[in-house]
């Protein structure tokens, strides 16, 4: 195997475990920030509605393609003045042609109103297991700690405007607020994270059904399994969110979810615990296991990473894609290097021309770091103002003054120094300096890291990489020089060849939007030269 095909076959890999697994404990520890005025505004509404929150434990049934993979459950007790939700999550996932079993566990304290006040996120997976704890500090900021065995704390301080909201019961209170109906629609304001700005979560009460869910079970002594004592008949609505990504499934009267879809063809199914947990671990009998087609389970990493793969033995320049079977409103398909023309998209890779920078480190234009503040800026998990990060970005451009050999430095030391390995893991620019090892998210996230510090204007890029006939997920830099200009670390090309297709620009919350892709998006190579 070639030095390309063991990159491509170590970047990207893990991504969509990560996916259904890590981002959404992650995002039910650090939580989608509301702004103040939603909660000046409806902070009544959302204390009444959580007086009709369904407390208690509810379990689910993790299954893919039929089969069950797991086992999940969300309890939430109340005492005079907090609400504390714990959340469980374990399944066997079927990732790079094996079973890997991961598990996330998260409990949150809240405020009566349904607002964060502490979190502890434990998650464990193999080779990456870490925790996230953290409190609010007053209506101003969240102070949380990332932990990695071996690996030193990474102390964080978020700010934030007003209350924090769980994005897990943001389809509760979607559905409380206010008497549900089809065809209602409610927005909640949100503060993402990632970007620093504010972002609206529409829902849209799409439909409305009865459900039959087995409230209790029995152990059938013949078949050695728990079956079903008595079902309740349950009336929920269907909750879908206007863009098409976040939440999506039915939830009933009193905020409980009682059936949910993920990514990668797994649903959480509402079950009586001895079903959905006891029979998983009791295992299922020999009778049971060969009336099951194991392969009916999807492989998560197939289509959304770079599995054992080369490159194309010459870059491409040129690529003409037609896109179909989705809508891609919302997403950064056209601008710089990007064309779309109908349904046709053209990706050019960058000139030597636009290699020259219009600026030089030494001299900026008056206004230039306001022009780009934020693609100069530290974010959460993208430490620019780290003592560590700022000492190796000084170091890499020594006494160069062009933002060009700088910038092209920085992409051949990352590609250079980073081991091209699976990870399963939320990618901090620090933790990727320690470790020295990831994929395309890691080389990215440390390479934007050292840009900005050494005050280049970077941000991420997120899409699909076309290798060897298939489209995988990818995550590259762009920088700006002259013009924006993507760039690759992990398959150390710079200018990145034409290969790569953007679909949305920003950090982790971003990059989520892809998966509502997966499954719809058909793509139709027309040239690539």
């Amino acid at each position: 195997m070639t030095e390309r095909a063991r990159i491509a076959a170590g970047k990207g890999r893990g991504r969509r475990l990560a996916a259904t697994v890590i981002l959404l404990a992650w995002a039910a520890g650090l939580t989608a920030l509301v702004r103040r005025e939603f909660f000046r505004e409806r902070s009544a509404i959302l204390a009444e509605a959580a007086m009709r929150l369904n407390t208690g434990a509810t379990f689910f049934v993790v299954e893919q393609n039929g089969r069950q993979i797991g086992f999940a459950s969300t309890t939430i007790d109340t005492t005079g003045t907090t609400f504390e939700v714990v959340d469980y999550f374990v399944a066997d996932l079927p990732v790079g042609g094996r079973e890997i079993r991961a598990s996330a566990r998260s409990v949150i304290t809240l405020s009566r109103a349904l607002a964060l006040r502490r979190f502890d996120v434990q998650i464990d997976a193999p080779d990456a297991p870490m925790s996230a704890v953290g409190t609010v500090e007053g209506d101003s900021a969240v102070a949380f700690v990332l932990r990695v065995p071996g690996q030193p704390s990474d102390t964080q301080r978020v700010a934030v405007e007003g209350p924090i909201l769980v994005p897990q019961l943001m389809p509760a209170a979607a559905v409380l607020i206010a008497e549900p109906r089809v065809g209602r629609r409610v927005t909640l304001s949100s503060f993402d994270p990632q970007t620093m700005s504010p972002r609206d979560v529409r829902f849209r009460i799409a439909a409305e059904s009865l459900f039959t869910v087995v409230d209790s079970a029995t152990f059938d002594t013949a078949r050695q399994l728990f079956v079903t004592a008595h079902d309740d008949t349950v009336r929920a609505w269907k909750l879908e969110t206007d863009d098409g990504g976040g939440f999506s499934g039915w939830v009933d009267a009193q905020g409980g979810v009682v059936f949910a879809t993920q990514p990668g063809g797994i649903t959480l199914r509402r079950m009586a615990y001895e079903i959905a947990f006891e029979n998983w671990t009791r295992g299922r009998t020999a009778a049971d296991a060969a009336a099951t087609d194991r392969t009916s389970l999807s492989d998560l990493l197939e289509g959304t990473a770079i599995a054992a793969a080369t490159l194309p033995s010459s870059e491409i320049s040129s690529l003409a894609v037609r896109l179909s079977g989705a809508s891609l409103d919302g997403f950064a398909i056209a601008g710089d290097r990007q064309s779309l023309t109908g349904d046709v998209l053209r990706v050019t890779r960058e000139a030597s021309s636009a290699l020259q920078a219009d600026w030089s480190l030494a001299s900026r234009t008056p206004g230039f770091r306001t022009r780009f503040a934020a693609e100069l800026a530290a974010e959460p998990l993208l430490q620019v103002n780290d003592r560590d990060i700022i000492a190796l970005a000084v170091r890499i451009a020594g006494n160069e003054r062009d933002p060009r050999v700088v910038a092209e430095r920085i992409n051949r030391w990352v590609h250079d120094s980073l081991e091209k390995a699976i990870t399963i893991s939320v990618p901090s620019a620090v933790q990727v300096l320690r470790t020295r090892r990831g994929d395309c998210n890691e080389h990215t996230q440390l390479y934007v890291a050292l840009a900005r510090a050494v005050g280049i204007p970077a941000r991420i890029s997120t899409g699909l990489a076309y290798v060897n006939g298939k489209f995988y997920y990818h995550a590259w830099p762009e920088v700006r020089l002259r013009d924006w200009v993507a760039v690759d670390p992990t398959f150390g090309q710079f200018p990145a060849d034409a290969a790569h297709l953007r679909f949305v620009r920003g950090g982790l919350t971003q990059q989520a939007e892809l998966l509502r892709l997966i499954g719809t998006l058909r793509l139709e190579v027309l040239d690539a030269r």
